[in-house]
């Protein structure tokens, strides 16, 4: 199974990767260790990055992704995935650049039964709360305003499981534990 552990700058999906990798052992992803200092420096500087700028980024994670799924292995990747776009090519990586006469639901599969998108959600008020309060990150509170503007929600289709932040970390290690759990096919007893 690949987690990935997606939603807007501050909703903790980095706190969140690094408790799920300790309670399950599975190797952590980060996807901020993967952006170009371009980016970074970008936003550091206050400036959202484009489409553009998240490409080669994205296409790296979906290099990463194939490599743990080609493995067999169980693994947890951390990316914002804000848009549908985004979350497909993660999954599908240049195919999912095709132009298409029809919608990119036409263009792709969902997903894959390996792969569940854990979406962190909650307020923008509280967001911005923990964004203002955390140090070291050149993620800058400021910008916040356009993840949520560019934010596209996934849908159920895209295999996703919801994850309120408003609960504790503890909490939501929980309800991803019961998923993985419910996904596993049962054994047989001989």
């Amino acid at each position: 199974m690949i987690y990935i552990i997606m939603g807007v700058s501050g909703t903790g999906k980095s706190t969140l990767g690094k408790s799920l990798s300790e309670k399950l052992g599975w190797p952590l992803h980060e996807g901020d260790d993967f952006h170009p200092q371009e980016n970074i420096e970008k936003m550091a500087r206050g400036e959202p990055l484009t489409d553009q700028d998240r490409l080669p980024w994205l296409l790296q994670l979906h290099e990463v992704i194939q490599r743990e799924r080609c493995s067999g292995a169980d693994a947890l990747v951390v990316c914002s995935a804000l848009k549908r776009h985004y979350r497909q090519i993660l999954l599908s990586g240049s195919r999912a650049l095709t132009p298409s006469s029809g919608s990119d639901q036409e263009l792709l599969p969902p997903g894959f039964p390996d792969v569940v998108f854990l979406f962190l959600h909650g307020s923008y008020d509280l967001i911005h709360q923990r964004m203002v309060a955390r140090r070291r990150h050149y993620m800058r509170a400021e910008l916040l305003r356009s993840q949520f503007d560019v934010l596209e929600p996934p849908l159920d289709e895209e295999k996703v499981l919801p994850l309120d932040i408003s609960r504790s970390i503890t909490d939501m290690v929980l309800q991803v534990e019961k998923h993985f759990i419910s996904c596993m096919p049962p054994t047989v007893v001989s």
